[in-house]
């Protein structure tokens, strides 16, 4: 059996190293930091979202970039098959809203464990503290990978570096230096899944603020890039959380200019109408209360001030005196929050990299370069990404597992 190098201890790195193991080849990881997975550690607020466990048409329906490319992996490592390999591992799954998939004990820690014995047990070599200068070519083919200017030799190298983001986990991206001297290109690299910085001061009042159920627009110009529901945070620059991630990764993907804005929905499930009502209700019962102590039962606490600042009507003005064009507005604004974009986070918030090592030179099959024998891509480092809900490290489980299945 062959002597397999696996350079990056990630998802991808670890998935491919394990079933290489599984398949009888030595192994050998690589990880330049002082222990494996530090991005898993990380992810999900430190719960790990290991996967969506939605069907695969709506994975796919999640997928930003070079879907096609995935059908290989995800069919042959689907999500099912992943929480199965983890059930056999001993980790406990449970499934939440927008099926997204957690450890049952909400720690990340316990995934990296899970993979890490399972490792141990299969005799891999990991070596910590293990920077690569680069993949070693002779002749259109691997031969290893220089450490510390040292050969290391391999039959075959598999390259999980990740991308850009959240550099202190080690994802600085080496894997693009090694790709491009291996003849590779690189698709343009960006920050995605991203925080969204707001021009309005006000929300600075509403750090910490969470919406569940809100329907989010995102818009350049007229032009709507994205429209979804699901959760927000405001920040004290502006606002994050899943919804507004994934709003992100269309901003990002947006070119031509026009100012960004988004729009809130605080009350999706009511009509026009229905709020007019219920706002009305509101008020008969609160007759002769001021306005600012009428919208208890509506918004929460955080939010009132700045809706009632917004609404242009005079907080001391009793219900009973609103007029219906002020009302009217009111709802208006209830229907839709706006927010004016100035900036996108950076890669130190950014949860994965749009772009990287072309797939057009990959095989789908296999991960395999098609320009150097015996050299693989598997995780970030591709140019893969998806929307936020545990998509983004499915890419890198079923591409790091296709890779350990491939390689000779």
């Amino acid at each position: 059996m062959s002597q397999i190098l696996v350079v990056g201890g990630g998802a991808a790195g670890m998935m491919s190293a394990i079933i290489a193991a599984r398949n009888g080849h030595t192994v050998t990881l690589l990880e330049k930091n002082e222990k494996c997975g530090k991005k898993i550690y990380i992810t999900g607020k430190g719960r790990c979202n290991v996967t969506n466990a939605s069907d695969l048409e709506i994975i796919f329906d999640n997928m930003m970039s070079n879907k096609k490319f995935l059908y290989s992996s995800f069919y042959t490592f689907t999500n099912e098959n992943l929480m199965d390999f983890f059930k056999e591992l001993g980790l406990t799954l449970k499934v939440e809203r927008g099926n997204r998939v957690f450890p049952a004990s909400d720690k990340s820690s316990d995934v990296i464990s899970a993979l890490v014995r399972e490792l141990n047990r299969l005799g891999v070599n990991i070596m910590y503290h293990s920077n690569v200068d680069d993949v070693v070519i002779k002749d259109g083919e691997v031969v290893g990978v220089k450490v510390n200017k040292k050969l290391i030799k391999g039959d075959s190298v598999i390259v999980c570096t990740g991308g850009l983001s959240y550099a202190v986990t080690g994802s600085t991206g080496d894997g693009y230096r090694f790709a491009k001297n291996a003849g590779h290109s690189i698709k343009e690299c960006k920050p995605s899944l991203v925080p969204l910085y707001a021009k309005e001061t006000f929300v600075k009042e509403l750090q910490g603020l969470s919406l569940r159920n809100v329907e989010l627009t995102l818009k350049a110009g007229k032009k709507t890039l994205y429209q979804n529901f699901g959760e927000m945070l405001f920040t004290h620059f502006g606002i994050t959380g899943p919804l507004v991630l994934s709003a992100s990764s269309y901003a990002a993907a947006y070119t031509k200019g026009g100012e960004l804005s988004v729009s809130i929905d605080l009350k999706p499930a009511l009509s026009f109408e229905q709020l007019d009502a219920r706002l009305l209700r509101d008020f008969d019962k609160n007759i002769n209360r001021k306005f600012a102590n009428s919208l208890d039962e509506l918004l929460p606490k955080k939010l009132i001030p700045v809706i009632i600042m917004r609404s242009g009507i005079d907080p001391e003005k009793k219900v009973n005196e609103v007029t219906k064009e002020e009302r009217t507005n009111l709802v208006q604004l209830m229907k839709s929050f706006t927010l004016t974009i100035t900036q996108l986070g950076g890669y130190n918030t950014a949860v994965v990299t749009k772009g990287g090592v072309s797939v057009k030179e990959i095989n789908p099959s296999t991960m395999e370069s098609k320009l150097v024998k015996n050299l693989y891509f598997a995780g970030e480092v591709l140019d893969l990404d998806a929307l936020t809900g545990g998509f983004n490290i499915q890419i890198a489980w079923s591409t790091g597992y296709l890779a350990g299945m491939s390689v000779q």
